[in-house]
């Protein structure tokens, strides 16, 4: 019995071992790899632009691959399934994009790269332009600048530009995050030494900036003449030489600021201004800078509007007429004083101060502009007489000659008394300060007119010139809202000769 057993046992183990053998030696059977296509594209994640030469790579691995112009791969045999791929550039950090693939389809990928972390350092700006240190720069000019190779062929440099005024605080930011390599800059101030840095960025956060660079702009010109000049609707004063090259810009603001006056010293212009709502006083250095108000009662009355002020001869003070009272005020604004009150129902208008036998010659008008008068009166508001009685027409404009013996005024001839205030044909007169010697200078150097105003023009705000030889005035054609400009004309009308065009209340010293 335990003999068959044992055979019995033998044979189970056997029987399994066959089994076993058997089973291991079956055939293992194994899939087909299937492929499909990949067509992408790299593009820049902040300006969308394709980027080229930027490595792929795949897991699975498949081969290597490089974008072309067009930031543009294609993978024809990707296997299907899900594949990733990964997007390697300088300068840009590296992403991994998934996608499905299926046998004999085409997946379409895009990849967004961002830039790095690590900042690119920007060539440093070089070679400047004007030079450091050049002199006689004028006060308008354009700023250059060069910069040196750029860190990669797909990095981008913008510039700050700064500039700053020597013994000032002024700092002015002339250009922030440009491409541009050079920048305009206008109105600075003569005889002055300006700084100005350029800083260069990268878009990564690299920043290089160029050294302090410096220059000196020219000596003041002597512009001996101030004019007013209305263009596109604004009302601004502008000095220059006597040919025009020199014609600068001296005020800016978006309201009327007219009759300038060159202090006799030369140091100050004072003009008017209506920024507070009524014309003011105000004063500025003849470059144009240091405005300062200086009159708290306005330079206003009837038909004033601005333009009744003077200088005192010493240049030390000014006379100015509000409604019917007339003021004298030092240059710095303190001191205001009156000096004399117009008659009933007229007001002060405009004004002249001279040094011979310190007198003053004053305008006086009423509701009307062609009811005035004009009078003398001594410098301290004493005396007044009447110089020219009221006639037909606008009677306007008076100023002394140089010696204080004569005046010279402006009338219209035509006698028309428009309520307007429009003229048809005012005349540059002069006469001797008792009435004798009346010159028509508008009518020219004979009676027929040769060399004398045209027919149709007015002749307006005169005034002597700084030697005493000729008379600088306005022309404008009498139909409301013509074009005035500036002439000049020998004391007898004769060599009439246009300075300006586009020009009114002159002033010449």
């Amino acid at each position: 019995m335990s003999c068959y057993v044992t055979r019995l046992r033998v044979a189970w183990v056997l029987w399994l071992l066959c089994a076993g053998f058997c089973s291991s030696c079956e055939e293992d059977t194994v899939d087909p790899v299937r492929f499909g296509r990949v067509e992408g594209q790299v593009l820049d994640a902040r300006t969308n632009q394709p980027l080229a030469n930027t490595a792929i790579t795949t897991n699975p691995a498949t081969s290597s691959f490089v974008t072309d112009a067009q930031g543009k791969f294609s993978i024809a045999q990707a296997p299907e399934g899900r594949v990733a791929i990964t997007a390697k550039r300088a300068d840009y950090r590296q992403e991994t994009a998934n996608v499905t693939i299926t046998e004999g389809q085409t997946a379409m990928v895009t990849v967004l790269l961002e830039r790095s972390n690590a900042a690119t350092t920007p060539p440093t700006p070089i070679r400047p332009n004007p030079a450091d240190k050049a002199t006689n720069q004028p006060t308008d000019l354009r700023l250059t600048w060069s910069r040196g190779p750029l860190p990669s062929r797909t990095d981008t440099v913008r510039y700050d530009v700064v500039l700053y005024e020597s013994n000032s605080t002024d700092r002015r930011q002339l250009l922030t995050n440009a491409k541009d390599t050079t920048v305009q800059v206008s109105g600075l101030k003569f005889n002055t030494t300006y700084y100005w840095q350029v800083t260069a960025r990268t878009a990564s956060g690299g920043t290089a900036r160029a050294d302090i660079w410096s220059f000196q702009t020219r000596p003041m010109p002597d512009n001996r003449f101030l004019l007013v000049r209305e263009e596109n609707g604004n009302t601004d004063i502008y000095s220059s030489d006597e040919a025009g090259t020199n014609l600068r810009r001296l005020t800016t603001s978006p309201f009327i600021e007219t009759a300038p006056q060159l202090n006799p010293n030369r140091d100050r212009i004072a003009y008017t201004s209506n920024a507070t709502g009524l014309f003011q006083l105000y004063t500025m250095n003849r470059d144009g800078t240091d405005a300062r108000q200086i009159s708290v009662l306005p330079v206003d009355g009837y038909f004033n509007q601005g333009i009744g002020f003077r200088w005192s001869p010493d240049g030390a003070h000014l006379i100015y007429s509000s409604y019917n009272k007339l003021y004298r005020i030092n240059r710095d604004g303190t001191g205001l004083i009156t000096l004399a009150t117009a008659p009933a129902d007229r007001h002060f208008r405009e004004c002249d101060w001279t040094a011979q036998g310190n007198r003053i010659v004053v305008q006086t008008i009423g509701i009307n502009p062609y009811d005035a008068e004009l009078y003398l009166l001594n410098a301290d508001g004493s005396g007044m007489t009447q110089l020219v009685g009221n006639l037909p027409g606008r009677l306007d404009s008076p100023s002394f000659s140089i010696d204080g013996r004569r005046v010279v005024y402006t009338r219209d001839v035509d006698g028309f008394n428009d309520v307007g205030g429009r003229q048809l044909n005012a005349h540059i007169f002069t006469q001797n300060l008792d009435g004798t010697g009346l010159v028509d200078v508008s009518a020219g150097p004979s009676t027929t007119g040769v060399g004398g105003k045209p027919l149709g023009f007015n002749d307006v705000a005169p005034r002597y010139s700084p030697d005493g030889a000729k008379i600088i005035f306005v022309q404008v054609n009498n139909v409301p809202g013509s074009t005035p400009d500036i002439y000049t004309a020998e004391l007898n009308g004769s060599a009439r000769t246009r300075l300006f065009q586009n020009g009114t209340r002159p002033d010449w010293r």
